[in-house]
């Protein structure tokens, strides 16, 4: 496996007891300064960049009273999201990743400042709404694969399960806080203030990102341009790993079938208005994220497993339980509970498809590999938002929630018993 410099630096003496590290997280990777200031530059944005996730839909759900906009909100940004996260792959490989990482943090940090600007003259515009979520998922597209890329540049290895442990679990530690913060600023400043505020972390992030070392293209594999020759090539290397395919799927038929989340506010408004809409929105954006940072923090074992397919298939299938059992609660703190469960399975699912990817991939494909991934990993929620916006308004927002976990698990046990390469990788 290629590693720089970065990978070979002293690392400082583990201070946990073995028993400890048996269950407890793995922290090895934060050893390394350069990961440690990578994963550094999430710890802020991670809480701001929730604040806009769910003052979006907010705004549009309150222009419109209509879960089915939600949804197409998702759409007007899965498209963006999709050929800049293709080309941004491709660039990753073409370019020092820390420089790519710097413009396109900058460019998200410029684009909130627009989404502040358009809330505070009240413009209420939901087609400028879109625009801006547009442009924004243009260059997180741009962003994901080149920060993805470069992980397994600054950590050996065996230390990929627990360092994509690390980054998931700060990522949804963001997602945790940032919807409650929301919840509760919003009947207090409004929803011009979450989009500023997350502007300012923005910057926090650009200035760490700026501390990175460079991370240029290893030497003799430099991709001289990124075109549409290079991003048919990274599917190529795809194709020729059946392993990569089904995991892809995998998450496809999770995320695409079992991903709620456009329904949240018609059900804090409706299901769960005795609660208190807003305490109900907070809740249900974070539960989520609260069951991954749980696993997370018990990710000790991650390191230690072999049979990573047989970990994300499981791991599918128990979102998809989880899920439907949310669809069918009634009271508020079930339903959180059942979400929270398929927080644990989704982060499962992300570490282990993270380090299958991650292994498989040599240098000078990280970028086009994570740039497929990233449109999977984000591309699929945002298909289940218009998905579920349109059932939950054709046949009621918990019908809709049930029936997508129910298909979850019967897609997904089919697919497992059909090919068995999933089921028989291990490392």
């Amino acid at each position: 496996m290629d590693t720089s410099e970065s990978t070979t630096e002293e690392r400082e003496p583990d201070p946990w007891p073995p028993r400890r590290r048996r269950w407890a997280m793995d922290t090895r990777p934060l050893r390394r300064p350069a990961y440690r200031r990578l994963w550094g530059s999430t710890l802020v944005t991670a809480v701001g960049s929730q604040l806009t996730a769910v003052a979006v839909p907010k705004q549009i759900y309150d222009i419109t009273g209509s879960s089915a906009w939600v949804g197409a909100a998702g759409l007007a940004g899965l498209v963006p999201l999709i050929v800049f996260a293709l080309w941004g792959g491709a660039i990753a490989d073409t370019m020092d990743r820390r420089k790519l990482l710097l413009i396109t943090n900058s460019g998200i940090a410029v684009t909130s400042l627009l989404f502040w600007l358009q809330a505070f003259v009240g413009l209420e515009s939901v087609g400028a709404l879109m625009l801006l979520l547009a442009v924004q998922q243009a260059f997180w597209g741009l962003n994901a694969p080149a920060r993805n890329a470069s992980i397994a540049r600054l950590v050996p290895e065996d230390e990929l399960p627990a360092a994509g442990a690390l980054g998931s679990t700060v990522m949804q530690t963001g997602q945790v806080a940032g919807p409650l913060l929301a919840g509760a600023l919003i009947p207090v400043i409004g929803l011009p203030e979450l989009y500023i505020i997350d502007a300012l972390a923005l910057c926090v992030t650009v200035w760490a990102v700026h501390r990175l070392p460079s991370l240029p293209p290893l030497a003799g594999t430099a991709v001289r341009r990124a075109g549409v020759k290079e991003i048919a090539a990274g599917f190529r290397y795809i194709s020729g790993h059946t392993v990569l395919l089904l995991s892809f799927l995998a998450d496809i038929i999770a995320m695409v079938l079992g991903m709620p989340r456009a329904l949240f506010p018609q059900l804090a408004s409706q299901t769960y208005a005795p609660y208190g809409e807003g305490l109900a929105l907070g809740l249900l954006f974070a539960a989520i994220p609260i069951g991954a940072v749980l696993g997370g923090l018990l990710s000790g074992t991650f390191s230690r497993a072999r049979r990573h397919g047989w970990m994300v298939i499981g791991a599918v299938i128990a979102w998809g339980v989880a899920i439907a059992g949310f669809g069918l609660s009634r009271n508020l703190w079930v339903a959180v509970a059942f979400l929270a469960l398929a927080g644990v399975a989704d982060m499962v699912s992300m570490v282990f498809r993270g380090a299958i990817l991650l292994s498989a991939a040599t240098d000078e494909m990280r970028g086009r590999m994570q740039g497929v991934f990233t449109v999977v990993v984000a591309g699929g929620p945002r298909l289940a938002d218009v998905l579920h916006g349109t059932a939950g308004s054709a046949f009621g927002p918990r019908s809709a929630v049930a029936g997508g976990g129910f298909l979850v698990v019967a897609v997904m046990l089919g697919l497992a018993a059909a090919v068995p390469a999933l089921r028989r990788y291990r490392v």
